[in-house]
């Protein structure tokens, strides 16, 4: 048996107090699932590793994110995959309605452009797509488009950067609209790639990669954001009933299992916008959004994304009501708004107020009528 001077006692290093912490039952629960090798849903629901790797530009999207800081320039992409069936609608309606009167800068009918030419022929561009099983729909939105010198060309160089990611050449038209609150740009992109095959996009360039691109464009062009740039665009969130870019960052701060942490540390540096982070976690809890497992411990509902865009598309139509009530002098304070797809156990008898072009990824119209009742029902046509 060795002798007790044998033994000579070898501290280890010193742990912050934040990992000696005292964690909940379910935080716990959720670490020992990580380590064995499963999931967590935002929820908080074990789940396997089920990210796609299917498409091109998974990799990509990768890199780009990597170019992506705090202060860079935001850009809003809304996307849709077009399947080319016997009852979907024909892409040359679509090209018309893009080119529509009222929606350029001075007014006028607007005209498609693509890599080198300002006038590209819709009737063409529709033929070529014919015979293709699908093709893309993005809707592009810097939210500094006012100050940029050039939508078209920021357009280009963004399908260039598109093209390098994906391994092809890209058959693409596209057209600058000027006619809401953002200036933004329609992409339309044949689902073929340049050896003839179909071109299948991974989800997570369409969700995250694109945007990246598109933000690192805009930021080398106009320079980084303030301080107060950024202060003044993420209080603006807190409350918002939409998905925001504090939701995102709430979702890289749970990083892969679940938990988003934000409890206090003496040890490290205070996060600059903590108590933002807390006040929108409050408000995700108030709307059944985001969970507290733990003291400044939380996790989000699975659900929280679909949710939130939801609330954002219904928020804008409530708005776009209003503003048809408004414009003809109809005061209804007090009106509630029936949209359509939800209960109506009375129909809505009234006036037709308002109509219009509604979604503009689909190319669908809307009407808007102010019932008798004092509801204001909105409705696709």
């Amino acid at each position: 048996m060795a002798e007790e001077k044998e033994f000579q006692p070898r501290p280890g290093r010193i742990r912050s107090s934040r990992s000696q912490r005292a964690k909940p039952f379910i935080a716990q629960a959720l670490a020992a699932a990580q380590r064995a090798g499963g999931g967590v849903s935002r929820a908080g629901r074990l789940t396997g590793h089920s990210q796609s790797r299917f498409g091109r530009g998974r990799v990509a999207s990768e890199r780009a994110n990597r170019l992506l800081t705090g202060r860079s320039r935001l850009v809003t992409i809304k996307t849709r995959v077009v399947r080319h069936t016997v009852r979907s609608a024909p892409l040359a309606a679509h090209l018309g309605y893009l080119r529509r009167e009222g929606v350029t800068r001075n007014g006028e009918r607007a005209h498609l452009f693509g890599p080198e030419t300002e006038d590209a022929d819709p009737r063409a561009f529709a033929e070529r797509c014919r015979d293709d099983r699908h093709h893309f729909r993005f809707i592009v939105s810097p939210e500094d488009a006012a100050d940029m010198a050039d939508l078209k060309g920021f357009t280009r160089e963004l399908v260039g950067q598109m093209e390098g990611d994906l391994g092809t050449k890209l058959d693409w038209v596209a057209v600058d609209h000027w006619n809401t609150q953002h200036p933004h740009v329609h992409i339309l992109v044949r689902g073929i790639a340049d050896d003839g095959q179909d071109l299948v996009i991974s989800r997570a360039y369409i969700k995250e990669g694109m945007r990246a691109r598109a933000q690192d464009l805009v930021t080398q062009e106009l320079g980084l954001r303030s301080d107060l740039d950024i202060r003044r665009s993420l209080e603006h969130q807190v409350e918002a009933e939409r998905w925001t870019q504090l939701d995102r960052q709430l979702v890289r701060d749970a990083g892969r299992n679940g938990i988003i942490d934000l409890a206090p540390d003496p040890v490290q540096q205070p996060d600059q916008f903590h108590a933002l982070k807390v006040g929108r976690l409050r408000r995700l809890e108030s709307l059944g959004l985001a969970h507290q497992v733990g003291p400044g411990q939380w996790v989000m509902d699975e659900a929280a994304e679909t949710t939130l865009r939801e609330l954002g598309d219904r928020g804008d139509i409530i708005k776009r009501i209003h503003r048809s009530l408004t414009e003809r002098g109809i005061d209804r304070g007090t009106a509630s708004y029936v949209l359509a797809g939800e209960s109506l156990d009375v129909p809505v008898i009234g006036r037709l107020v308002d109509r219009g072009l509604d979604d503009e990824l689909k190319g669908t119209a809307y009407a808007v009528v102010d019932g008798v009742d004092g509801r204001s029902h909105h409705s696709p046509i």
